[in-house]
């Protein structure tokens, strides 16, 4: 009788097998080994739990090896046992009882009906007594919105959700999956010294910020309101482990940082040791960085001086790494033409085509005027006989005159900033658009504060003599003013600060199981945990930026003065170009766009409008798919508190302004989604990955200036017209600050190796949706088809702007589909889907 009934209970089960790829590392022990696993049945549920029944348990025993482009992988296969009425699996659970942690790549599993499942996970599972006995969920890559959640996997979706909100309190662990919101209340040290304290940003109407992830580290001793530094180094600092570089990046990117910071370092402690000027004396010794440094030896004073400077395991990466030839490569900026920095024309073009195309703008009102009612000082008589024959009136009438303003921002800084040996001008630059569509400089405004009152000094081009030099610094001081505002402002503030919150709200608020969540996914790689390397090292105090930047400690200040004027809407490009006048609204129904440029030899904007117009198609696309109408979005509970939850916490500060969209139609979902993912690809890609074309020759776009333009009457003036040269590099950074802007800019510029790039998903991360499959399948050939047009246009002789004085061809919104297997390095193109560094 016992028999009869085990035979028939065995009649009623059936086998599921399986195979689990777990990615291995040198440096990471863990290889997943005794690690166990169940599954979730969706339709099946277990009256007990009201979750979806489980399987047997499977545990992981022994697994093959194989290494593919340099990564090492070890397969398992297993086997569950489950009822007959199972059904498809939609959720696993595992549980690591080891002591290290390994990285789950993917799983798939096979049906008795040989349908296969498949799970990306992409990973880390911690150990069992790190995570409080807490089993690692996973969903298959089967998407649904809440209201059609198969039964089994209703209760798992929203417990997983609970589990990622955590509860708001205590320190984060390395291996905590929690997502929170906190003020930038990390940027100062106070216990290191009162000139450390720093305003923590957000939350208040003086410093208002979008939010950052939440660490929980205790307050600092001397200020309360501060947030502690990491105990153990700068890089320790807690990133939800999803968000992590993988173990490969992980490795590329100290390796690029060991690079980029080499050269530096070792200039720096020769720079200390020298007795000499602190400046350059010649345009040669700056040409000199780019050339081999051979036969570097480290011994003497320069070792103990290095050694002082980092940390011993650093410095041991440092000697390995001088065995070969340390140079920086040659900036794209003079490699074809060394002096094409100094020309108008490129001067000129580098505002539509350089890494901070979205400034300028088209003049409204001449002369212009601030905010405040204040008037320009520039009049007719500067201009007029530099508009190819026409008057002021016809060009301001045929919107030929533009401007490039960094007036009304900078005036309210400007008595704290010029306190420090730095000599800061705000600055309006007027241009005339010619009839071969180049921009030409045809007067600057620079304007300072002597007591209290504002003054203002106007220069217009010249070629010779004393007024040519004079034009070129007063280039300079604009230029200067132009890259603290790329900085601070085009690159951290518009991409890497504003999409944080988005992230932290997608993952609180949207089941992995929720289609947009998989959307968004890949827009999303890296960027936490490039936000927290950038507050530990990049834009803390004492950081990268404040060594190199006019701003100084007051950098981040002037970055939430100008998150004032933000608006989500209109980052989106089309928004953005009218906002500038830089395009006029079209209302033919065949321009998905709805506007029209100006002119079309605008690179960014040219190329943005095609890939903008890309992005939005797949994003239509892929909606509609999933929502039937407006009512859909209504009633998906999930989108509604993402988007509640983007609006009232992760952008708070902005709760109350009226431009947020409603989201209460496809309409709203479309756009929102559409500007989030061309924020994160490609307006981040054009204004970070030309960084070292640019800004890796510095007098190109230096960053901060020493002293003010020279005035008649005066000992500068007389220095100034003793050596036009050296007074124009004494203007200039140190030694120490222009080498450092190059190492930052190389580290900055370089793709890694695992770059996934728009149009692109990695091999496994995919969606169980033939449709998707399809529609993502046009988005990617459409994109194609613009790299086409994008190559045509770089050598159509009539678009003077695509390549200009320096030959350098327009590719920062190339999308690079192609590259199948990314190479990585300063390849000045390609759209990463997402701010990854």
């Amino acid at each position: 009788m016992q028999h009869q009934q085990q035979h028939r209970a065995q009649s009623r089960q059936s086998t599921i097998n399986g195979e689990i790829v777990i990615v291995q590392n040198h440096k990471e022990p863990g290889s997943g080994k005794s690690a166990s696993l169940r599954l979730y049945s969706c339709a099946e549920v277990d009256p007990k739990t009201g979750k979806g029944k489980m399987s047997s348990q499977a545990n992981l025993k022994s697994g093959k090896t194989k290494t593919s482009n340099g990564e090492k992988t070890r397969t398992y296969h297993v086997k569950f046992y489950v009822e007959s009425s199972f059904g498809i699996p939609g959720a696993f659970v595992i549980r690591n009882p080891g002591k290290h942690r390994f990285f789950l790549q993917s799983a798939s599993f096979e049906t008795h009906s040989n349908q296969i499942i498949q799970f990306d996970c992409h990973s880390w599972v911690y150990p069992s007594q790190k995570t409080k006995n807490f089993d690692r969920i996973f969903f298959s890559n089967t998407k649904y919105l809440p209201n059609q959640t198969p039964q089994g996997l209703m209760k798992l979706r929203n417990k997983e959700l609970i589990s990622l909100r955590g509860d708001g309190s205590g320190e984060r662990k390395e291996w905590d999956r929690i997502y929170d919101y906190d003020y930038y209340n990390d940027l100062g040290n106070p216990d290191k010294g009162p000139e450390h304290q720093r305003p923590v940003l957000g939350g208040s109407e003086l410093h208002p910020y979008p939010r950052r992830g939440r660490t929980g580290r205790p307050p600092s001793n001397a200020d309360p309101l501060t947030e502690s530094r990491p105990r153990t180094t700068n890089l320790d600092i807690y990133v939800p482990l999803d968000e992590r570089f993988s173990p490969k990046k992980q490795s590329e990117f100290t390796s690029n940082s060991i690079q980029a910071a080499l050269w530096f370092l070792i200039h720096e402690v020769k720079f200390v040791m020298q007795k000499d000027s602190n400046h350059f004396e010649s345009f040669d010794e700056i040409h000199d960085m780019f050339s081999d440094n051979q036969n570097q030896v480290i011994e003497g004073s320069l070792e103990e001086k290095l050694k002082a400077m980092v940390p011993n395991e650093l410095f041991k990466d440092i000697t390995h790494a001088i065995k070969t030839p340390l140079k920086f490569p040659v900036p794209q900026m003079i490699a074809e033409n060394e002096f094409a920095w100094k020309d108008d024309e490129e001067f000129g073009r580098q505002m539509l085509a350089g890494i901070n195309p979205a400034r300028i703008r088209s003049l409204e009102v001449f002369p212009p005027q601030s905010k405040n009612g204040m008037v320009s000082s520039i009049e007719p008589s500067h201009i007029e006989h530099n508009l190819e024959g026409m008057t002021l009136a016809q060009a301001m009438n045929n919107w030929r005159i533009f401007i490039l303003d960094h007036h009304d921002y900078l005036i309210p800084f400007l008595r704290k900033i010029n306190t420090k040996d730095v000599c800061t001008y705000a600055s309006r630059t007027l241009l005339f658009l010619k009839s071969d569509a180049t921009l030409k400089p045809i007067a600057i405004e620079l304007l300072g504060l002597v007591e209290g009152q504002e003054i203002s000094w106007v220069f217009t081009p010249a070629r010779q003599g004393e007024a040519a030099a004079l034009w070129h610094y007063a280039k300079a001081h604009v230029a200067v003013n132009d890259t603290v505002y790329h900085q601070l402002v085009s690159h951290w503030l518009h991409t890497h600060a504003v999409v944080e919150p988005f992230i932290i709200a997608t993952r609180r608020q949207l089941s992995g199981m929720h289609p947009i969540h998989w959307l968004l996914d890949p827009h999303f790689k890296d960027t936490m945990h490039v936000n927290a390397l950038a507050r530990s090292m990049l834009i803390n105090s004492g950081g990268i930026l404040e060594k190199t930047l006019f701003s100084a400690e007051l950098s981040m200040e002037l970055s939430a003065e100008l998150y004032k004027e933000w608006r989500f809407d209109e980052q989106a490009l089309p928004a953005d170009l009218l906002k500038r006048g830089m395009a006029i609204e079209d209302p033919d129904p065949d321009n998905p766009t709805g506007v029209q440029l100006l002119f079309q030899d605008y690179p960014y904007g040219s190329d943005g409008l095609e890939i903008w117009s890309a992005i939005q198609a797949w994003v239509t696309d892929f909606c509609m798919l999933f929502y039937t109408d407006d009512e859909s979005v209504r009633s998906d509970e999930e989108i509604q508190a993402w988007w509640l939850e983007i609006r009232n916490v992760g952008h708070g500060d902005k709760s109350s302004e009226t431009w947020w969209y409603d989201m209460t139609s496809r309409e709203d979902l479309i756009k929102a989604l559409t500007t989030l993912i061309w924020i994160a690809s490609a307006l981040h890609a054009s204004v970070n990955f030309g960084q070292y074309a640019y800004a890796g020759y510095p007098l190109n776009r230096p960053t901060l200036c020493r002293k003010f333009i020279p005035e008649e009457g005066t000992f500068e003036y007389a220095e100034f017209l003793n050596d036009p040269d050296k007074y124009y590099l004494n203007m200039l950074p140190e030694r120490v600050e222009m080498t450092l802007g190059i190492a930052l800019a190389e580290a900055v510029s370089r793709h890694t190796s695992d770059e996934v790039y728009l149009g692109q998903r990695s091999s496994s991360l995919w969606i169980n949706n033939e449709e998707v499959s399809h529609k993502f399948e046009k988005f990617n050939q459409e994109l194609r088809n613009i790299e086409k047009r994008i190559k045509e246009k770089n050598t159509n002789p009539e678009l003077n702007n695509r390549r200009g004085r320096a030959e350098i061809p327009y590719m920062l919104l190339y999308p690079d589909t192609s590259n199948v297997e990314s190479r990585g390095g300063i390849t000045g193109k390609g759209i990463p889907n997402s701010i990854s560094i």
